[in-house]
């Protein structure tokens, strides 16, 4: 019986061989970097993302399954999102300088601040469980949908479910 290149790398993936890493490379690496470059605009950053991103696929190989996404796009996934966060990375290290004279941080009047808003960890505390879990990974840890998705091992269409149901639980909340 004979399969695809891709059932061969995805079989080696989850038998955790690692001339897998090397089929992925030698067949995806130049499409990863093409992606990478798009979001970075810099070579030396979308080398390290690349480089990156393939020490978080086979970290994650384990993880991957075919039901829920194509091989390419885990990978395109897992790269882009690398990228994102070194781009995120670099851009606060270089760009930004803290000018501590100039600073309004501490005149920040109380009156405009919201005071509902505040206790926005405790109200969520007050929903069931699988809401608290969507809301905090989201809101709290600052996970995108297929990040939390991912992470917390729940279908992407049950976190965005849960989402909409948790917000609208909160907002009850908010008007009683």
């Amino acid at each position: 019986m004979s399969y695809s290149l891709e059932e061969h790398i995805v079989q080696l993936l989850g038998k955790g061989d690692k001339a897998a890493i090397n089929l992925l490379y030698e067949n995806y690496s130049d499409s990863l970097y093409g992606v990478i470059l798009k979001i970075t605009n810099n070579e030396e950053l979308a080398q390290d993302a690349l480089q990156e991103s393939f020490v978080k696929i086979w970290k994650n190989s384990k993880k991957y399954d075919s039901k829920k996404a194509k091989l390419f796009t885990w990978l395109y996934r897992i790269a882009r999102n690398t990228a994102i966060d070194k781009l995120r990375s670099f851009n606060n290290r270089f760009e930004k300088e803290v000018q501590i004279d100039k600073s309004n941080v501490y005149i920040l009047p109380t009156a405009s601040l919201n005071q509902d808003v505040i206790d926005l960890k405790m109200h969520v505390t007050k929903l069931d469980e699988k809401y608290q879990i969507v809301l905090n990974a989201l809101f709290f840890e600052g996970m995108t949908q297929q990040e939390a998705s991912d992470e917390l091992d729940i279908p992407l269409g049950t976190i965005k479910s849960r989402l909409k149901i948790g917000l609208r639980d909160l907002r009850k909340l908010f008007n009683d």
